[in-house]
């Protein structure tokens, strides 16, 4: 079973079937004993970048923002054994969009967007196409969207389940936030800091 772990704020740790492990902007949170297959890195900003918190598999492989977006129009797609990552559009006033990416991750069957920080985007529309299972999605409202603007992204997306993250500058959680989210968003899964749930 494909298993996630919601370390806390923008950090995620995902175990495939296969027993890949693909950590998702380490920073926060407990749960980086084990062995990384692969790390995926959203964008350069300290709380996103802790890429060395966890042991290295052999043939580890550290993906950032610059490989998934190497030029202003460009976003790539590549393989990792059982692991398909493409490179999808975030920005805001915050962050740049030439310096930051999210990631579709496509595994099990499944597919999963982890939207980086962002707010609403254009190629938010065409996600809606993609068949999204989980979409992972920022609402603090500071560096990023608000709930309410995550929320209409969720809507917008069309996935079968809609995770808040990153709620609270460094912190890991926002249960105040995510009670919100949860009244606005479809299909709204509260996943807590330190939760591990099977996809």
């Amino acid at each position: 079973m494909t298993k996630l772990l919601y370390q806390g704020h923008g950090s995620l740790r995902l175990t495939t079937n296969a027993g890949t492990v693909v950590y998702v902007d380490p920073f926060m949170g407990e749960g980086y004993d084990v062995a990384a297959n692969l790390v995926l890195v959203t964008h350069q900003h300290y709380d996103h970048t802790d890429i060395n918190k966890m042991p290295h598999a052999p043939g580890c492989v550290v993906w950032q923002n610059m490989d998934a977006h190497p030029s202003p129009d460009s976003y790539v797609t590549h393989v990792f054994g059982d692991v398909e990552v493409e490179g999808t559009e975030a920005y805001n006033a915050h962050h740049p969009k030439d310096e930051c990416v999210g990631y579709l991750v496509r595994v099990d069957g499944l597919t999963l967007y982890f939207a980086g920080d962002t707010s609403q985007t254009e190629q938010m529309e065409r996600l809606a196409a993609e068949g999204v299972d989980y979409a992972f999605l920022p609402g603090d409202g500071i560096y990023n969207m608000s709930v309410e603007g995550a929320a209409r992204c969720a809507k917008i997306i069309g996935a079968r389940h809609n995770v808040p993250i990153h709620l609270k500058p460094v912190q890991p959680y926002g249960e105040e936030q995510a009670r919100r989210f949860a009244k606005l968003a479809p299909r709204a899964l509260l996943v807590r800091a330190g939760q591990t749930i099977e996809l």
